[in-house]
């Protein structure tokens, strides 16, 4: 039997119906896993090497626990880093606490050097010729030059989560300059900027990737009057199957995921256009599951204790 810790936000504000990671932890332990949980404030290191006080839970029924304790970090086999974002100080520092870990064999999941690297945003534009056409800068001039080429833009925060901060606008729309200064804080902080895809309000599809291969997929369909289809902010999950050029998009990233450790990844494609490449915590495990009857969770876990 093998030992998984989950560095998750408070387990009791989890919500079991909805978690992606309460899926994952419930599929671990129907695999014959002990699983542990902490928060990344629990993290410690000095001359004994990298410890976190954590906690065994049993997480079916949803949830008990044990009585919280310091352990080792290589008292684990695995590692899974599912704090939501930001990606703030606390997090990095965080992962390179985690990178003492892994350096004594822990695996940690996802690799935690590429959860430095590849921000949810930027990462998608290692593969450019995959997406809508795409600008991040901090020049006005530049960012309003991008969206007189092609008429209706979005404007997406680097740092953002869940749609939050996004924005839609007009090339022809009163106040876009002073809205560009805005969102760039005059100038001094890069926002990404891309072609408005109308194919949207058909949905925005979350495919979720393990070690490279996508496993599931869920559509996630704006709510009336709304362009984002983030379920946070509305959005409709439904049921749905990978297209050719999905499937495209799929292989032509799974080399580089590897290679970067990242297990545990969902994309997120528009009109065959890649948008985003969530590293951090992504969700959509429930949906996928409800929706395409896919046991996600125990696939997931089946080929990381085969690894």
């Amino acid at each position: 039997m093998g030992q998984q810790l989950f560095l998750i936000d408070p387990v009791a504000r989890l919500r079991p119906e909805k978690d992606s990671s309460v899926a994952l932890m419930q599929a671990g332990q129907r695999a014959g896993e002990t699983i542990w949980v902490a928060e990344p404030s629990d993290l410690a290191a000095g001359a004994g090497g990298p410890q976190v006080r954590a906690t065994a839970i049993n997480t079916e029924p949803w949830y008990s626990a044990g009585q919280c304790c310091w352990l080792p970090l290589n008292h684990f086999q695995r590692v899974w880093m599912r704090k939501d974002p930001p990606v703030d100080e606390a997090y990095l520092y965080a992962t390179h606490l985690l990178e003492l870990a892994e350096r004594q064999g822990v695996q940690v999941l996802n690799r935690p050097a590429s959860l430095r690297a590849w921000n949810e945003k930027l990462g998608a534009l290692r593969f450019p010729e995959l997406m809508a056409p795409t600008l991040v800068a901090a020049n006005v001039e530049q960012l309003s030059s991008f969206a007189a080429s092609h008429g209706e833009v979005v404007l997406k925060p680097l740092g953002g989560r869940a749609g939050q901060g996004v924005v839609r606008a007009s090339s022809s729309g009163a106040g876009l300059g002073a809205l560009l200064e805005l969102v760039t804080q005059q100038q001094q902080l890069p926002v990404m900027i891309q072609a408005f895809l109308p194919q949207v309000s058909d949905g925005d599809k979350r495919i979720l990737l393990v070690n490279g291969d996508p496993l599931g997929a869920v559509n996630r369909k704006p709510k009336a009057g709304e362009f984002r289809s983030n379920l946070a902010v509305g959005g409709h999950p439904e049921a749905t199957e990978l297209t050719a050029r999905e499937q495209e998009i799929c292989a032509a990233l799974k080399p580089a995921l590897i290679e970067a450790g990242l297990f545990f990844v969902g994309i997120d494609v528009i009109a065959g256009h890649l948008s985003e490449i969530n590293v951090t915590s992504p969700t959509g495990i429930r949906e996928v599951e409800q929706l395409g009857g896919i046991p996600l969770a125990d696939l997931t876990q089946e080929r990381l204790l085969q690894r």
